[in-house]
């Protein structure tokens, strides 16, 4: 006799339902293993799954954006060694990491964020104080990051928040970035840029945000980013920084922002309002912290760069070829 089929999408009681992975996760695992560990053509990898070698092509590029392949190049380019060794010597840095790029078009936040993000994982210990900053480039970095658990960590934003920002904002880097390594985070409770001095003046005394702030004297190190004044198309600085005032700060001799205060091209802060408004671990707190990382690369942010590696002398400085060679030509 046939044997009774059991009735379908009946669980028995406490039964654990297992997620397996489904049809087009296991055929784009397949793809990617074959052409990246097997060393097969998309051409081979398209007969052998019974697939269109377009569908292999979308399957290698979806497995890249799902960041299900990460892949190390190990040996330097010798002309990038040659660049970092020069920027070292140029400037005074203790270690200079330059990421190569196809062209001085490219846009270079990508290859920056990598090679942060593999100097971050192993830069990272217990028992240490990190103070981040925000930006673009530092929170591309987070998915290069390798995490892991550490014993007595702490990371402290340096800078107050961004109403507008969504992704870039320095409160939710500073939390993920904290996630990765679960430690305890310190945010600050206050926007970075206030309508006054006197504005400034109370939330440091009344709310708690000069204690975070003081944290900054013990850091170990700090991860910075600069900020360009060239152009105002980042979504992030729309509603804190008017148009009038970045052209006022440009008049003023300003190059960029460094946690919002602002300096021209030799290092100096500038003489504007602006930065008595700003919420923000101050320039000569960060310059006690014995590792200063300055992660940032482009075009438009050469001149900021000149004036940031003059004023807080990173010991690390992490950008792109093309903003390298500008800096030292």
């Amino acid at each position: 006799m046939p044997r009774e089929e059991k009735p379908q999408g009946r669980k028995k009681a406490g039964a654990q339902q297992v997620n397996l992975p489904d049809a087009s996760h296991r055929l784009r695992v397949r793809a990617t293993w074959m052409y990246f560990i097997e060393g097969r053509t998309q051409s081979e990898i398209a007969e052998m799954l019974g697939v269109g070698r377009v569908t292999v092509v979308r399957l290698l590029a979806d497995a890249r954006r799902r960041r299900e392949v990460q892949i190390t190049i190990t040996a330097p380019l010798a002309e990038v060694t040659e660049v970092e060794r020069m920027l070292e010597s140029r400037f005074g840095i203790e270690q200079a990491i330059v990421a190569p790029v196809s062209g001085p078009e490219q846009d270079p936040a990508q290859v920056i964020a990598a090679a942060a993000g593999a100097f971050v994982s192993q830069a990272m210990r217990s028992g240490i104080t990190v103070g981040v900053g925000w930006g673009r480039t530092l929170y591309s970095a987070l998915p290069y990051i390798v995490g892991r658990t550490l014993e007595n960590f702490r990371v402290v934003s340096l800078l107050g928040g961004i109403s507008q920002a969504r992704r870039f904002n320095p409160a939710e880097f500073a939390w993920q970035f904290n996630e990765l390594f679960q430690g305890e985070g310190f945010l600050v409770p206050a926007p970075a840029l206030v309508d006054s001095p006197e504005t400034k003046h109370a939330l440091l005394e009344r709310c708690g945000i000069a204690q975070v702030f003081e944290m900054a004297d013990s850091l170990d190190i700090a991860l910075l980013s600069v900020g360009g004044i060239s152009t105002l198309t980042t979504s992030y600085r729309v509603g804190h920084l008017s148009e009038a005032e970045r052209q006022s700060l440009i008049k003023a001799g300003a190059v960029g922002d460094i946690l919002y205060n602002f300096i021209d091209e030799d290092g100096n802060l500038v003489d504007h309002p602006v930065n008595d408004r700003a919420i923000s671990v101050g320039i000569d707190r960060l310059k006690r912290t014995p590792r200063r990382v300055l992660v940032s690369g482009g075009a438009d942010k050469v001149p900021v760069l000149r004036g940031a590696i003059q004023l807080l002398e990173p010991t690390v400085f992490i950008s792109d070829e093309a903003t390298a060679r500008a800096l030292l030509s």
